[in-house]
């Protein structure tokens, strides 16, 4: 029979259909039982280290009954990741706010423990602090830390007769803490994070109007060191940044230019997006560009609410960062470090009383007031101006190079120093000046703060400083 290899084929189908192989087994199914409160899950279980995760594991039962089984009195609002109850803790005192997550969202259980450990490492004081998770079943819900003073847009927009509203300090102490949750997440975190949707509904306050950035549990992390551009993106229009409505990408200069709007915003009194006002005032970055480029209209852009109760000085250094910050060019947007550091000097710049305006006179009464002041000091001064009229000529002469050397030199000095590249840099210090400008067709806005410097009285001129601000040199 071994010569006929058909029959030793057949023979062989045969034993494998009596005799299947192991591997053709179908596996056995685990049944878990559900976890019961308190207990910890071990690393084995679902092939994740739950020891990273630096926040509280709830059950939905205990957050049903801190939040009385999410009833409609215990409501605070509804966004496009869910609904956010207000509840307190079974068995303690402490008040939190409970994001109810959309079912239908496409994350698995493992995706979602991964972000929220890496979440649950970023502390900082501007922003909103995550409390817990819970990822029983298919319910997905995060557990914050309660905010009691609500969203910024509802101290800034539609305020009644009955509320007060936001004065400039406040405002300026919200854009500084804004600023310095952003630093945090940019420049500091590891890997950097992308908070992708900042906006004003997404601040929150305290009693003392000390900002918090939330929502950032739903947001992606950011790009690692290697990496430019992260391209699953989210946002609000209207705040959004122009390469996003271009590619689709975002990057961390992306949250600099929705940083600007919401300072335009805290600024202004205005919506990003009002669909309320005229249709030219609609959008408020369209609305604001043309009144950006005219240092003039400054003051006509800030809040009627206001009545005007601000350093104007202030106001326009905030207006021209804010200009900064919504540059056209990602690559021309500040770091928000240096933005930090600005709003730390604007701060510090307080409501003076109101002094009587000065107006500057023309160079010829300032001459005839000094010929006037040199006239009434007597004959001695007259004759020593006599003398003066009569030097020789070979000492003008001598004179004259100087003088053309000098100038010759504060010019090439200020040739040297003014071709800045386009874009701007701020620098903190004790002075502040803020000067628009243009480079490569873009409007610029230069905030630069120069230490202030003393002057002698012996001299009769100063030289070009280090700042490149220049006035005419005399005589050697």
């Amino acid at each position: 029979m071994s010569c006929f290899p058909c029959f030793r084929s057949q023979k062989s189908k045969k034993d494998q259909e009596e005799d299947p192989p192991l591997s053709k087994q179908e596996p056995s199914v685990e049944v878990r039982k559900p976890r019961p409160a308190g207990h910890q899950i071990t690393k084995s279980e679902d092939n994740f280290d739950y020891s990273s995760i630096k926040a509280k594991s709830f059950t939905f039962r205990e957050l049903a009954t801190a939040t009385k089984n999410f009833r409609q009195e215990c409501f605070i609002g509804e966004g496009g990741f869910g609904r956010v109850y207000r509840g307190t803790i079974p068995g303690s005192s402490q008040v939190v706010a409970v994001k109810q997550l959309d079912r239908n969202g496409k994350q698995g259980n493992r995706e979602f423990l991964s972000e929220v450990a890496r979440l649950s490492l970023l502390q900082h004081e501007n922003l909103v602090n995550l409390v817990g998770y819970c990822a029983d079943g298919d319910q997905r819900l995060l557990v914050y830390e309660f905010m009691s003073g609500g969203p910024v847009e509802d101290h800034l927009f539609d305020i009644g007769p009955d509320r007060k509203p936001l004065n400039w300090n406040d405002r300026m102490k919200i854009a500084c803490g804004v600023a310095q949750g952003l630093e945090y997440l940019h420049e500091k975190a590891d890997p950097p994070v992308i908070y992708r949707d900042l906006k004003s509904a997404n601040i929150m306050l305290d009693d003392s109007c000390n900002p918090k950035l939330s929502d950032l549990g739903l947001g992606k992390m950011g790009p690692s060191a290697n990496e430019d551009k992260f391209h699953r993106a989210m946002g609000t229009y209207g705040y959004c940044a122009p390469e996003y409505s271009r590619s689709g990408d975002v990057t961390l200069k992306s949250d600099v230019y929705s940083f600007g709007v919401v300072l335009l915003e805290l600024i202004t009194g205005r919506r990003a997006l009002d669909t309320s006002r005229p249709n030219d005032e609609q959008n408020l970055v369209a609305w604001a560009q043309p009144k950006l480029r005219d240092r003039k209209l400054f003051p006509e852009m800030a809040d009627p609410l206001l009545e005007r109760k601000f350093p104007e000085k202030a106001l326009n250094q905030a207006v021209a960062l804010a200009a900064m910050c919504l540059q056209e060019e990602a690559s021309v947007r500040p770091l928000m470090s240096d933005v930090v550091a600005t709003l730390s000097f604007l701060m510090s710049v307080t409501e003076d009383p109101p002094k009587p305006a000065q107006p500057d006179l023309p160079s010829h009464e300032v001459g005839g007031k000094r010929d006037a002041h040199s006239d009434h000091e007597g004959s001695s001064s007259s004759s020593s101006s006599d003398d003066d009229s009569a030097e020789s000529e070979e000492e003008k002469k001598e004179r004259g190079p100087r003088r053309q050397g000098s100038r010759h030199f504060s010019n090439s000095s200020k040739q040297k120093k003014g071709g800045s590249g386009h874009g701007g840099s701020i620098a903190s210090s004790s002075q502040g000046s803020v000067s628009p400008g243009r480079s490569n067709g873009h409007v610029r806005f230069n905030v630069s703060f120069s230490r202030s410097q003393s002057s002698s009285n012996n001299s009769e001129g100063s030289e070009e400083d280090d700042s490149g601000s220049s006035v005419g040199s005399g005589d050697m």
